[in-house]
């Protein structure tokens, strides 16, 4: 039984290694996303969204301070 359970940690482990940074921040984005729709104000909604919407290449480029 506890062998099974390391394996299984393992393997999860694992795939979160798997994961590239443009799918953990797609996943990151998406739950944003859902957050901003819970919002009721609508400009705040909207700049929410505005900012869930900034695409992975506009990030990185944001992140390594590139203008």
């Amino acid at each position: 039984m506890r062998t099974c359970f390391v394996l299984l940690n393992v393997a999860f482990v694992l795939n979160l290694a798997a994961c590239s940074g443009q799918q953990t921040y797609g996943i990151g984005q998406a739950w944003q996303r859902n957050q901003c729709f819970k919002i009721d104000d609508a400009q705040e909604r909207s700049r929410c969204l505005e900012s869930a919407d900034t695409s992975y290449e506009q990030y990185r480029r944001q992140s390594a301070g590139a203008p």
